[in-house]
């Protein structure tokens, strides 16, 4: 009886497929919201270093902070109301049309509302030269005081010239992650020293 209660019970847990693992952390706007849909129904993470390298890691920080900031409801999303409070924030209010059709150009999901990465999505078009300048996501773009056009991909008049601008960004990048890590290597190595000098002053006083 035991034993047909126990293959009565793994039949059922096969019945059921896999328990659900952890899924992205809540902590940021790619793990609430940043997954898309796949053909196999699953979801991949967003990545925004990995999607959008003509921006360097200092960019992304600030779109990111940016988007948290009109992100009200801490949803993952910026929708209309929240937009229209963000452009009359940057003095560039818009109208109720105006808002829709701002979300219309970059809302691929077609969900009326603003992921960050569609909201990215806004500061590479604006990177591009692709917005009209009195188009509503121009100016927010212009008034967020995220400079896109020094390092982004401005004035590449080819397929050819963004692509191989898009090499060198990618570059860029990687170097300065490599600027990063050997920072915190030397802080380690600081640290170790400070406390092989404070290990040998202790000996000192204990003589």
């Amino acid at each position: 009886m035991a034993a047909a209660a126990a293959a009565e019970e793994l039949a059922g847990r096969r019945g059921r497929g896999p328990e659900p693992g952890p899924g992205p952390g809540p902590g940021s706007p790619a793990g609430r919201a940043g997954g898309e849909g796949s053909p196999g129904g699953g979801r991949r993470v967003f990545s925004p270093a990995g999607e959008f390298r003509e921006f360097s890691r200092r960019q992304l920080r600030d779109m990111e902070r940016l988007f948290r900031q009109y992100d009200a409801g801490k949803d993952g999303f910026i929708d209309l109301m929240e937009l229209k409070l963000m452009m009359e924030k940057l003095g560039a209010p818009q109208t109720h049309l105006g808002l829709k059709n701002m979300i219309k150009e970059v809302d691929e999901d077609l969900d009326s509302k603003l992921s960050f990465r569609e909201f990215l999505l806004i500061f590479r078009k604006a990177a591009a030269g692709e917005l009209q300048e009195d188009s509503g996501l121009h100016a927010l773009a212009r008034l967020s005081e995220i400079d896109v056009s020094t390092e982004g991909v401005k004035g590449a008049k080819s397929f050819f010239e963004a692509k191989v601008q898009a090499i060198h960004d990618a570059s860029r990048f990687e170097e300065e992650i490599k600027a990063e890590q050997e920072e915190k290597k030397k802080q380690a190595e600081e640290l170790k020293q400070r406390k092989a000098a404070f290990k040998e002053l202790q000996s000192t006083f204990k003589q």
